[in-house]
C-alpha cells in the first residue's frame, strides 16, 4: 500500500526508507518534508496515514474514491489538490486516464496513485538523484513538478491525436476506397471529450497557484505555476480545436456516404428502367408466339401464303416501336 516514505532536506532524499510512525517526527527533526506515497489504498489503510497528518476526512475519502475531478482545495493548512494524466494509446487510439491526489501540508507530502501512470515516480527519481537542486524548495517542489509533467503529457497526447485526424482527414477527403470512417471519427471523438474531462478542470487550480494566494505553497513557485497554467490553457485550446475539426469531419464525411448512397440508387434505378425496358420488348414476341403456339385448327393466318412473313413483321414492328418509344424517354 505505501510504495515509499522519505525524508527529505534541501531538496536531497536521506539515505533509507522511514517507517511511518517516524516519518512526521523525522521531518520536523531534519526540518526537512516526508513524503509518503501510496498506491490505490483502502479506507483503513489510509486511515493510518490520515491519523497521523491530520488529513481532512472529506479530501481523504474523496483520495479513495477517485473518479475525481481535478481541483485544489484548501481545509487549513493542509491543501488537497487532485491531478489526471493522461497517456495517448495510439495503436488503440484511446486516452488512458490515471489520478493523483495529493496532500500538502508545511513539512509533508502524501501523495495517492490510481491507474497506470509513471508521473510520481519520475519526480521522485529527480530528487532522489540529487543531480541538481530543484528551482522550488519542500512539499512545493513535488507539486510542481507533478503538475508540469501531467500538463508536458496533455502536450504529447495532443501532438498523437493530431497526427490521428491528419490521416483520417487524408482518407475522408481524399476519396479512401468509398470506406465509411463515421465509426472511427466518432471514437476519437468519444476520447477527446474524456481528454477534455481531464484537462479542462485544472485551468482553475493552476491559476490559483500562479496567483501565489494557497497557504503551504511557496509564494516564489508562482512564476513556474503560470508558466504551467499558460501551457494547460495551451493544451485546453487544442483539445477544443481537436473536438470541432472532428465534428466538421465527421458531418464531411457523413455527407460523402449520402452522396455515394444517392449515386447507388440512381445507378440502380436505371439498371431497373432498363431490365424493365428490355422485359417490355422481349413480352411481344412471346405473347405472339404463345398465342400462334395454341395449335387451333381454325387460324386464319395458317392458310394465308404470307401469313408467316406477315407475323415475324408484326412482331419485328412492334419490337422497334418499343425499343425507339424506350429510348427517347431514356431507358435504353
Amino acid at each position: 500500500m505505501i510504495g515509499d516514505c522519505g525524508v527529505y532536506v534541501d531538496g536531497r532524499r536521506r539515505p533509507g526508507r522511514v517507517p511511518l510512525d517516524q516519518a512526521a517526527e523525522a521531518a520536523r527533526t531534519a526540518s526537512g518534508f516526508v513524503w509518503i506515497g501510496l498506491q490505490q489504498p483502502t479506507s483503513e489503510e489510509i486511515a493510518v496515514v490520515a491519523e497521523e497528518f491530520g488529513l481532512p476526512a472529506l479530501a481523504v475519502e474523496d483520495a479513495v474514491k477517485a473518479h475525481q475531478r481535478p481541483k485544489l482545495e484548501v481545509y487549513g493548512s493542509v491543501v488537497f489538490m487532485v491531478l489526471k494524466p493522461v497517456r495517448y494509446v495510439d495503436h488503440e487510439e484511446v486516452i488512458d486516464v490515471s489520478e493523483i491526489a495529493l496532500f500538502l501540508g508545511r513539512d509533508f507530502v502524501v501523495t495517492v496513485r490510481h491507474g497506470d501512470s509513471d508521473v510520481l515516480g519520475r519526480v521522485r527519481a529527480e530528487l532522489d538523484s540529487g543531480d541538481s537542486k530543484p528551482v522550488v524548495d519542500g512539499p512545493t517542489a513535488v507539486v510542481y513538478r507533478a503538475a508540469d509533467l501531467v500538463v508536458d503529457g496533455y502536450e504529447e497526447a495532443i501532438v498523437s491525436i493530431t497526427e490521428d485526424i491528419d490521416e483520417i482527414e487524408s482518407q475522408v477527403f481524399g476519396g479512401d476506397g468509398g470506406e465509411d470512417h463515421a465509426e472511427r471519427i466518432y471514437k476519437l471523438k468519444r476520447e477527446v471529450a474524456e481528454f477534455r474531462r481531464a484537462v479542462l478542470p485544472l485551468n482553475a487550480p493552476l491559476r490559483q497557484l500562479a496567483e501565489g494566494s494557497i497557504p503551504v505553497v511557496d509564494k516564489a513557485a508562482a512564476p513556474y505555476f503560470r508558466d504551467v497554467h499558460d501551457h494547460a490553457l495551451r493544451a485546453s485550446d487544442g483539445i477544443e480545436g481537436h473536438d470541432r475539426l472532428l465534428s466538421d469531419v465527421l458531418q464531411a464525411d457523413l455527407a460523402r456516404v449520402g452522396v455515394r448512397h444517392s449515386k447507388i440508387a440512381v445507378r440502380q434505378n436505371a439498371d431497373m428502367r432498363r431490365i424493365s425496358a428490355w422485359a417490355a420488348i422481349a413480352l411481344v414476341p412471346t405473347a405472339i408466339a404463345g398465342i400462334y403456339g395454341m395449335n387451333f385448327e381454325y387460324m386464319p393466318e395458317l392458310t394465308w401464303r404470307f401469313g408467316y412473313f406477315a407475323v415475324v413483321g408484326v412482331v419485328v414492328s412492334l419490337c422497334a416501336g418499343l425499343y425507339w418509344l424506350f429510348r427517347r424517354s431514356g431507358w435504353l
